[in-house]
């Protein structure tokens, strides 16, 4: 591989810096009142230097949208668990983990230039479709396990652990203050979990 100049160093460093702070921001506002004025600002650059990296708000989302995946696959990959349940289990943890610590950017599923944005995406569409197909890979397995309720289709059961990357419960709790996020984190998964179980036999 190629070494990067140093101008090319620099602004892959200064790309980092956009994207980790339109990340914090979608987290902290949401992409409606998220602005590229603060982001700039965030970033400590001008507006129009910041066009030059991301031609607009809906490609920076976009941006920190495929860095999410980026971890996201290398947790999915990192597991190691026996059982395909104990993997899904620990690849949600990490998912409410990352939301109850205000770092899951939060866009609104009914925006059509956004939409349009990410479906025009080859690097987002790639990831999660990658992302996707492994998880549910596991549900099938967890299926075949016994460990998840075969009766349920494998998307209904992956749409319910995507989910909890958007779950308002955590933070509904964590503002209570009565809780910790670990004792949080574990009884939302619980529930989630739990409830993919095969039901008992009346």
């Amino acid at each position: 591989m190629a070494r990067l100049s140093f101008r090319e160093q620099v602004l892959r460093v200064r790309e980092d810096a956009i994207v980790a702070s339109v990340n914090r921001l979608l987290a902290e506002k949401g992409f409606d009142l998220m602005t590229v004025d603060e982001v700039a600002a965030d970033v400590g650059i001008a507006k129009a230097s910041l066009y030059k990296h991301f031609p607009s708000k809906e490609a920076l989302a976009a941006a920190a949208m495929v860095r999410l995946l980026e971890q996201t696959r290398s947790i999915v990959e990192s597991q190691d668990a026996d059982r395909a349940f104990d993997r899904l289990a620990s690849v949600t943890r990490w998912a409410l983990h990352v939301q109850i610590g205000g770092e899951m950017p939060s866009l609104p599923s009914q925006n059509s230039t956004l939409r349009a944005e990410l479906l025009a995406n080859r690097a987002y569409l790639d990831l999660l479709m990658e992302v996707s197909d492994r998880l549910g890979e596991w549900i099938v397995q967890a299926q075949a396990d016994g460990d998840i309720d075969p009766a349920l289709p494998p998307e209904v059961a992956l749409y319910t652990i995507f989910a909890r990357a958007c779950d308002p419960v955590p933070a509904y709790l964590k503002a209570g203050g009565r809780y910790s996020d670990e004792q949080i984190v574990e009884w939302v998964l619980a529930t989630c979990m739990n409830g993919l179980r095969p039901r008992a036999a009346s």
